[in-house]
């Protein structure tokens, strides 16, 4: 019976070291802006971050571009290819009423031919075209947009792949949350940004758990930027929440095992 005791106590104190130890995510690894949360009530931090709208084109993006003339409506729209009678929409109705940039950086346009727009920004390159524009037509406006604002988000998040943007900008919490938010097991101090330059791709990592995010110069993205969340490294043996019911049920069925011994022993 002091071995069964013995045993017992072992198993016992196993018990709370396992329940003590427990591979279990600490609410803090998984807060946002944590800074900011500890603030007091009745004060405001200013954030300050200017949005930066210096994306440069680079061959394979897609602009969609419209004329409009408040005079020639017929003018217009022979330019705009009569779009209107298009019955495509999604993503085939945008690529299709896009010019998409070629290997040297060109797009090709009615009346206006070969045009370069590579390294421009979207409010320079239509600058350009609406000066070569009044060359031709006057008193015609021209809507430039890039169409293709892909955004990809991998790692530890809810619904991991790629995003198309209809937007201008897009910043980090917007990104996560298109992704259904990050799972209990991401390592939110160290996201990274892999994003295009023109000497290749770069590395960027930035932490948002910390409020200074907000005001950081990646806070807003870029078209084809890629968002990979890494994992904790608790994630290889770990657990969001202890598993109470499979640890007991060991243990119960141990002691079971024990005691059958024991009393198997003592008939002998």
């Amino acid at each position: 019976m002091k071995n069964m005791s013995k045993i017992m106590k072992l198993g016992l104190a196993a018990l709370l070291m396992a329940m003590l130890f427990a591979s279990c995510v600490p609410q803090k690894k998984m807060l946002y802006l944590k800074e900011a949360q500890m603030a007091a009530e009745n004060q405001s931090i200013n954030y300050v971050n200017e949005r930066s709208v210096d994306y440069k084109l680079q061959p394979g993006d897609n602009l969609y571009i419209r004329y409009i003339n408040i005079v020639d409506e017929r003018a217009a729209a022979s330019l705009n290819g009569n779009y209107a009678t298009q019955t495509l929409s999604g993503d085939a109705s945008i690529y299709l009423q896009s010019y998409t940039l070629d290997e040297e950086g060109y797009i090709e346009l009615p009346l206006m031919g070969k045009m370069k727009l590579m390294n421009m920004t979207v409010d320079e390159a239509k600058t350009v075209l609406q000066t070569e524009l009044n060359k031709y037509i006057n008193q015609t406006t021209i809507i430039v947009k890039l169409s293709n604002f892909n955004l990809t988000v991998l790692g530890e998040v809810n619904k991991p792949g790629m995003y198309k943007v209809y937007q201008s900008q897009i910043n980090l919490f917007e990104a996560i949350s298109m992704a259904g938010n990050m799972t209990n097991f991401a390592k939110n101090n160290e996201v990274k940004i892999v994003r295009q330059t023109d000497n290749g791709s770069e590395i960027l990592t930035v932490d948002m758990g910390s409020a200074d995010i907000l005001s950081s110069p990646y806070y807003y993205l870029k078209p084809n930027d890629i968002v990979y969340v890494e994992p904790l490294k608790i994630k290889q043996w770990g657990f969001t929440s202890f598993p109470y019911s499979t640890v007991l049920s060991v243990i119960s069925l141990s002691f079971t095992a024990v005691m059958l011994y024991f009393s198997l022993k003592k008939q002998q």
